[in-house]
């Protein structure tokens, strides 16, 4: 019997950030599942005085995109290349990644002029910064979805409730085994000038308003007077002028207790900064899901994460991590407060973090997702 044929939209390498490599991971369980991917990349998303770099991965400075990767999610005379493309690979459906509303008039026009069925890998639903346009790109959303996978239960209720005639398959975001070379605890540490005995958060990944680094700087001085000693390290490339955060910092007077690491983090890098680390804090103030709590599991620590989205979804409380009261400087400090309470004791974490990984696999999330597209393929 002839496999199906998908289609995938998305970002992959040497693009960076983390749909690219959800992306990459996702087709390679797929591909192992036996379905015939064919991967449709962009070759940039936005240009490049507004990324500040953060577009083309730093991996291989040299890396060469493919002659065939024409798209530019910021030049529409690019789509219809695209689009001929397309309807020249003879799709049995598409698999289109979702998390800006600056993607629906392309998703349209290639859903109007192929006629091919898109099901809409749904990374975010709502913008975390919303846009004038934001009603508009809804309703193209809901005009050329055939279908929606998702990466929580907390996206797929918002899902039900504004689109309830388009079918939704709830799933999870699965687990980021880590990519560097394996880093003990003690030579992480010398290598980041870091105590071996002081506590150690870390704050990971891109630095935008809505994951709330401010209101962890802002818990800080609560935080050290509980154990002075504590360290927070901050490692990822800034969205924000670094300016702010550097004045907030002096101006609490936490100087001496946070190192900044304001660049985009290589996966040797990564792995040392996870080394290094005893829990790492999500202190957001909306979400969807996050890649960074499950790169955190995937290199066994536990989290520390306020309420928003679909964060508590992936924590059990006192066992993989724990959940903050409210989305406020209060709740975070309260949140790290019980973790340095109870550092010394949480001897099972890893084996309940493993536990809890076991189910969050791309195997599993790519069999279920194959399912869903061939039913959907079928028309059901």
């Amino acid at each position: 019997m002839k496999p199906l044929r998908i289609a995938f939209i998305t970002p992959f390498f040497p693009l960076k950030g983390g749909i690219a490599r959800f992306s990459g991971l996702l087709s390679d369980a797929l591909l192992h599942r036996g379905y015939d991917v064919v991967p449709v990349s962009f070759k940039a998303l936005y240009p490049e005085f507004l990324s500040k770099g953060a577009l083309v991965s730093a991996r291989i400075a040299d890396a060469v995109v493919p002659d065939n990767v024409h798209l530019v999610l910021y030049n529409p005379f690019s789509w219809f290349g695209a689009i001929r493309s397309v309807s020249v690979l003879k799709p049995d459906i598409l698999l289109a990644a979702y998390w800006t509303g600056l993607l629906a008039p392309f998703y349209y026009l290639l859903r109007s002029l192929t006629g091919i069925r898109i099901i809409v890998l749904l990374h975010n639903f709502s913008s975390h910064e919303s846009f004038f346009f934001d009603s508009f790109m809804r309703r193209l959303l809901r005009a050329f979805a055939d279908g929606f996978v998702t990466l929580s239960h907390a996206v797929s209720e918002e899902v039900r409730v504004a689109m309830p005639e388009i079918p939704v398959l709830p799933l999870f975001h699965p687990l980021y085994e880590p990519e560097g070379e394996a880093c003990s605890m003690p030579d992480a540490r010398r290598a980041l000038h870091l105590a071996d005995d002081s506590p150690v958060l870390l704050f990971f990944g891109y630095v935008r308003r809505y994951k709330g680094l401010d209101m962890l700087l802002h818990a800080m001085p609560d935080i050290l007077q509980k154990n002075p000693a504590l360290r927070l390290v901050v490692a990822g490339q800034f969205f924000q002028p670094l300016k702010i955060y550097k004045e907030m910092i002096e101006q609490l007077g936490i100087g001496g207790s946070v190192d900044l690491y304001p660049e985009y983090v290589s996966p040797e890098r990564t792995a040392l900064f996870f080394a290094a680390a005893d829990a790492v804090v999500l202190p957001y103030r909306s979400a969807t899901q996050s890649g960074v709590l499950q790169l955190a599991y995937g290199h066994g620590l536990p989290v520390i994460v306020t309420p928003a989205g679909a964060l508590p979804e992936m924590v059990r409380q006192g066992e993989t991590g724990f959940v903050a009261s409210d989305c406020s400087s209060e709740g975070i400090s309260e949140a790290v407060g019980e973790f340095l309470d109870r550092r010394k004791n949480l001897t099972g974490v890893r084996s309940a973090i493993a536990l809890l990984c076991n189910d969050f696999s791309w195997d599993s999330f790519a069999a279920s997702t194959g399912a869903f597209l061939e039913a959907e393929a079928s028309g059901r």
